[in-house]
């Protein structure tokens, strides 16, 4: 019996969405969406639509599929390569979802997301999930939430707040906030939800595992 196209990708993403509308409208200024082809958040909506408070919003791509689209005010970027020089701190908050599993230099990408934030840094990353990849990405890595930790304080910021999907049988997303000045976002926050171990449903058996050993599967 195989797993549902909802299980294997589609709850993960309807459990981040709902944190970024919990969790965007505390954030204001300049707002880029880091790798975020066309901004859609896979359930009819632009993430552009959840930053209430933002006074611009910019997205970055890079070439390859779903990557840029020549679109007005869209940059282009590379989280490889060193950052140029007019992206460093040039927004607020920097946001991105599920990106960081297709680059494979991820510590340089995470370090230059850091980069161009003068304050915060939004990322949502798979902990568990279906490997993906087309002719122009790849799929290197599965990240932790104590690994964005270690991520962010090596970058010189501080992890605010980690939260994380608990779908029994299902990709699992860890969303990780980190800030440059952790004290002026002092119960500003609402509280974080994150259970470990993540992904504990391995090895579990269920209901289903039951009539699957059953049934001899």
């Amino acid at each position: 019996m195989a797993i549902s196209p909802e299980r294997r990708f589609r709850k993960a993403r309807i459990w981040s969405n709902t944190e970024m509308a919990r969790l965007a409208p505390f954030f204001e200024g300049d707002i880029v969406n880091v790798s975020g082809w066309d901004d859609r958040d896979k359930e009819g909506r632009r993430y552009r639509d959840y930053f209430t408070k933002a006074s611009s919003y910019s997205i970055t791509n890079y070439a390859g599929e779903r990557g840029f689209q020549g679109e007005a005010g869209e940059i282009p970027l590379d989280l490889e390569i060193p950052l140029s020089a007019e992206l460093v701190k040039r927004f607020d908050v920097v946001f991105n979802h599920t990106t960081l599993e297709h680059v494979f230099d991820v510590v340089s990408a995470f370090n230059n997301m850091c980069a161009m934030a003068k304050e915060a840094v939004i990322v949502i990353v798979p902990f568990a999930q279906v490997e993906h990849w087309s002719d122009s990405y790849g799929d290197y890595w599965r990240i932790s939430g104590q690994a964005l930790e270690r991520l962010f304080k090596n970058a010189g910021y501080t992890m605010i707040y980690c939260s994380a999907n608990d779908d029994a049988d299902g990709a699992v997303y860890v969303l990780g906030i980190g800030v440059r000045n952790p004290d002026v976002w002092q119960g500003r926050l609402p509280e974080a939800t994150y259970k470990r171990p993540l992904a504990n449903w391995l090895g579990r058996e269920t209901s289903v595992s039951r009539l699957l050993r059953r049934i001899g599967l």
